[in-house]
């Protein structure tokens, strides 16, 4: 990754929340990621809405988009820790043209992703995520596996199966500079933040070998509840990447409240196993 990218994101400013104390923008120097986005609900994910100006990127006359991507972050400046993020692509502002957006992505006016759910294995990943954002972050363990056929996480909560996914390693090869744009509610205020990225992406639409098991929790049962497609539409796999997270901005006071799930205040296990295909 050239310095060039990072240039100018230090010193930094520095801010504390709970046991978190970190300087913005945070930096991501290398992370394996990996995703699928499934079709889901369409009057079920636009009631999940925090304010009427967002609206899901539609997949089908009565179906949304709806994904679950993983984080395996080997060098941060925060240090080391796993996340899994479940995020619905929305538009915000007018209304979109349908599919356009899910294919243009960030280069679509106000394109994001609107995360549900953010849990991770780092307690100072989940308070600076919720301080500085309003992340819906909560501590989970996590253990990653990577073979050279596929990335794998599964994810408890004190033995208790929230999900797990595995993406195969196939697709056309593209260089992703788009930025990753999310958003969030703090404080009832919507928060929107654009994450500059850089990486070397794989993507695929015949996901087959790739898939996501949700067990027996909360937060399975939540994704469940929105009617999710048994088979991926779409899978990703980073080959590299690296991010800058800033602060995000607020675009929209007085919106509907989204806590997501707080779980409990632990330690959590972040474990990677490096494989043979079937080891």
């Amino acid at each position: 990754m050239s310095k060039e990218f990072f240039a100018g994101a230090r010193p930094g400013q520095s801010a504390t929340f709970g046991k978190a104390t970190f300087d913005l923008p945070i930096l991501y120097y290398r992370d394996d990621f990996f995703a699928l986005f499934f079709t889901a609900s369409f009057e079920k994910i636009k009631a999940a809405m925090p304010s009427p100006n967002l609206h899901p990127v539609r997949a089908g006359r009565d179906r949304a988009m709806l994904g679950v991507g993983a984080y395996n972050y080997i060098d941060t400046t925060i240090g080391p820790y796993g996340e899994i993020g479940v995020v619905i692509p929305v538009v915000y502002g007018r209304k979109p043209l349908p599919f356009l957006p899910a294919l243009l992505e960030a280069r679509w006016p106000n394109f994001g992703l609107l995360v549900m759910h953010l849990p991770v294995t780092r307690i100072e990943a989940r308070d600076a995520g919720r301080g500085q954002w309003g992340y819906t972050k909560f501590m989970a363990d996590m253990h990653f596996t990577i073979t050279p056929e596929y990335n794998e996480v599964k994810m408890d909560e004190e033995g208790q199966h929230i999900l797990t996914m595995r993406v195969m390693k196939r697709g056309v090869i593209f260089r992703d500079t788009k930025p990753l744009v999310t958003y969030s509610v703090k404080d009832r205020n919507l928060i929107k933040t654009t994450v500059a990225q850089r990486g070397t992406c794989k993507k695929c639409m015949m996901t087959s070998g790739s898939f996501l098991t949700l067990g027996h929790h909360p937060v399975a049962d939540s994704i469940r509840a929105m009617e999710i497609s048994s088979s991926p539409m779409q899978s990703r796999y980073y080959m590299e990447r690296s991010g800058i997270l800033p602060a995000g901005e607020v675009i929209e006071t007085n919106v509907n409240p989204l806590e997501g799930y707080y779980g409990k205040d632990r330690s959590a296990q972040h474990t990677t196993s490096f494989l043979s295909y079937g080891g």
